[in-house]
């Protein structure tokens, strides 16, 4: 596969979508290709089929080299699921010479730190992410590197997840013939791909409804705060809508895409939409406001479990403030009425999250489809993991060449400023330990 080109797969609940895309000449995200297939086999954002998860990835994948006439070898994976939940850790090295400044290293072992908190059983740490850190006791720091100091002290966002979720995702890609390159966090992807700048700086908080999981991301200062995935979605409300009307799946799905609202006081009461009974049976009538009701009832259950978990960031402390209010993103952001329920229960302002933040300007409208957004940022992660690459095969060749020259008889030279080393995230590692579990238990 060409280099400058990135596969993310987004394996949802509801659907599994391939989708090939590149940098354009100006920066922007060029979407070459798109796959997109039903998901059969994952239950609220974990695996349960291996053998139907693998079918709906190879038509997903197949569908994509189809519109785009390239070959998919490498992708990058979204992990999320009702198995991710997230703590707070704080923890602190002390430096053996404070006389030296602190650098990469001292950050790595602080880190590596972390690695060592006591998991429940079948738990892995996926992601830590530095909140600030205090040297010597100085506090609200947020790039240590080159200060001096004999205490290196920091906050963590700890992710955890469960070791054989991922591990299960791991071997689906494997087994559907294709190269896991990296795994992300999906709520990270998809607040990659709709958040401005501007957005994490001021505060805010990203909930993307899919069909099985509603991920919530939250950032301030530019900083991720907060994650949480609740195990529910629009899945449930089409079940409720199948429930409270007796008719099935596909035509309660139906329902509510198409006339479904949040907001019940929107339908008069002599609006009624008419269902075709099974097999010759009578049809069905059922009115938009019942409709409604039943959808309201649980999208307020969905808001009001995503905004507890804001409370617990501490939204209502000043400090903690989110200016730019939330985003909501996702095929479950699709439904009428839904920001203005959002606005009336959190009283934060509301926004739908499209993810043509980074993508070019001719892309294809359905592309712009918040359905998309986690796809979108997964294309966009996989990218940013090439260019990491790139850079250290540089730095190799750097050292390799310096290993060269420094045989030859010194000379008095200008002292070469080197470029930082680039930081390998948790998930490269956690990518690697997964490859090589997977390469031992063939």
């Amino acid at each position: 596969m060409e280099h400058n080109l990135a596969v993310g797969l987004d394996i949802g609940t509801t659907k599994i979508v391939a989708m090939i895309g590149r940098k354009n000449d100006y920066g922007k995200l060029e979407i070459l290709g798109i796959g997109k297939s039903k998901s059969l086999g994952v239950h609220r954002g974990v695996v349960n089929n291996i053998t139907q998860t693998i079918q709906s990835i190879q038509q997903a994948v197949q569908e994509a080299e189809a519109s785009s006439d390239i070959k998919i070898e490498d992708v990058t994976v979204g992990i999320a699921g009702q198995h991710i939940r997230s703590l707070q850790h704080s923890d602190y090295i002390t430096r053996s010479n404070s006389e030296t400044v602190i650098d990469d290293n001292d950050i790595e072992m602080l880190i590596n730190q972390v690695h060592k908190l006591v998991m429940l059983p079948g738990e892995e740490i996926i992601h830590v992410l530095p909140q600030e850190y205090k040297v010597d006791g100085q506090a609200e720091i947020k790039e240590p590197i080159g200060m001096y100091g004999g205490r290196l002290e920091a906050n963590f966002h700890v992710v955890v997840g469960q070791v054989s979720s991922i591990r299960n995702v791991g071997r689906c890609i494997k087994s559907a013939g294709l190269n896991l390159e990296g795994i992300t966090l999906e709520p990270l992807a998809s607040s990659n791909a709709v958040l401005t700048h501007e957005e994490k700086e001021a505060g805010v908080a990203l909930i993307d409804i899919g069909g099985g999981t509603t991920d919530l991301a939250i950032f301030r200062d530019g900083i991720i705060r907060h994650t949480a995935v609740i195990p529910f979605g629009g899945n449930v409300i089409t079940e409720d809508i199948k429930e409270g009307c007796s008719i099935i799946e596909k035509q309660a799905e139906l329902l509510k895409v198409k006339f479904g609202s949040a907001w019940p006081g929107e339908n008069r009461d002599n609006e009624i939409v008419s269902i075709p009974g099974l097999r010759g049976r009578e049809p069905k009538e059922i009115t938009l406001k019942n409709l409604s009701k039943i959808i309201h009832a649980r999208v307020v259950e969905i808001i009001e479990q995503v905004y507890a978990e804001i409370k617990n960031y501490g939204h209502e402390e000043q400090k903690k403030k989110l200016i730019g209010g939330i985003v909501l993103t996702g095929g479950g952001s699709q439904l009428k009425h839904l920001k203005q329920l959002v606005e009336y229960i959190t009283g934060m302002d509301t926004r739908i999250g499209y993810p043509n933040e980074h993508l070019a300007g001719d892309s294809d409208e359905d592309i712009t489809s918040p359905l998309y957004a986690t796809a979108v940022g997964l294309v966009l992660d996989g990218l940013k993991r090439q260019e990491r690459k790139k850079v250290e095969q540089q730095e190799e060749e750097i050292i390799a060449e310096e290993a060269v020259t420094n045989e030859q008889p010194e000379v008095e030279e200008e002292p070469v400023v080197k470029a930082p080393k680039v930081r390998r995230s948790f998930l490269d590692k956690l990518t690697d330990r997964l490859k090589e579990f997977l390469d031992d238990a063939e």
